[in-house]
């Protein structure tokens, strides 16, 4: 009821409606995060892109057909610095800004879970939401969690049936994202889910999948997300100066083969790797 574009009374819906400016902790904390990740990745992570999401498809909104002049107008509304938050209140550039929570808010879900699970002082879980993971202690046969990154295969559509690498974590966030599942195809192409803000247009790249490891989950998502539009090399760049970051990235090489390009600090969580 916060952060669902799909929930029309959704506290994020009546944002974008301009219907209130009043928000909630949790919201702050979501937008305080996408901004410090907006900032670090020089403006690819983007919560403000949903103008961008709708016209391509991949939002509630309708699917429109894209022309060059229709993207130019939607950029007009994209940017973080479009939008701020005082006093806990929204105050926008434009009310034609809207906000997409969609590539962070998933993480924060499993962060406020794990809040609660300490609150208890449970010692030992792994709580997963749409694939954002966080774990802490050890599992049942008191070993380390494993956790499965899949190849990122168009129509690989069953997460888990065909596995690139094995992790084995305890204390650690964990996120992947990728494109060989959220797609369409028209005239031939493949359009992705991962927009491009500064282009208006689904990003193309080599990078295939981003795992993101990360003290908490919402960082991790939102990091995941950033390198998907990065791309490889800038991607890379981040993380040599990142250190509270380990990534392993699966791209595409110049005839199709899979290449992996892993962080030193994710060598010691590999425990199988195809």
């Amino acid at each position: 009821m916060s952060f669902s574009l799909y929930e029309p009374n959704s506290l994020i819906s009546k944002i974008n409606r301009n219907e209130v400016t009043s928000v909630s902790s949790g919201f702050v904390k979501i937008f305080n995060k996408s901004l410090e990740v907006w900032e670090g990745s020089e403006g690819y992570f983007d919560v403000t892109v949903m103008p961008l999401v709708n016209a391509w498809g991949f939002g509630p909104g309708m699917k429109s057909d894209i022309e060059r002049n229709i993207i130019d107008s939607l950029l007009q509304y994209v940017g973080m610095n479009k939008v701020k938050i005082e006093n806990n209140q929204v105050i926008k550039e434009n009310p034609g800004v809207t906000l997409d929570f969609n590539a962070i808010a998933q993480g924060y879900s499993v962060d406020v879970l794990a809040e609660y699970f300490d609150s208890l002082s449970i010692e030992n879980y792994m709580i997963e939401v749409g694939g954002e993971i966080i774990t802490k202690g050890l599992n049942h046969e008191q070993q380390l969690w494993k956790i499965g990154i899949d190849r990122p295969d168009f129509g690989n559509m069953i997460p888990g049936q065909q596995m690139q690498v094995i992790l084995q974590i305890r204390n650690r966030a964990l996120a992947t994202s990728g494109n060989y599942r959220k797609f369409y195809e028209e005239d031939g192409v493949k359009y992705s889910h991962s927009i491009n803000p500064k282009t208006g247009y689904p990003s193309r790249n080599q990078l295939l999948s981003a795992t993101v490891l990360a003290d908490d989950c919402m960082t991790a998502d939102a990091w995941a997300t950033a390198f998907m539009v990065m791309g490889l090399e800038k991607s890379k760049a981040v993380l040599e100066t990142k250190k509270d970051l380990e990534a392993y990235l699966i791209y595409g090489d110049e005839v199709g083969q899979y290449r992996v390009y892993a962080t030193k600090g994710v060598e010691p969580y590999i425990l199988k790797e195809k």
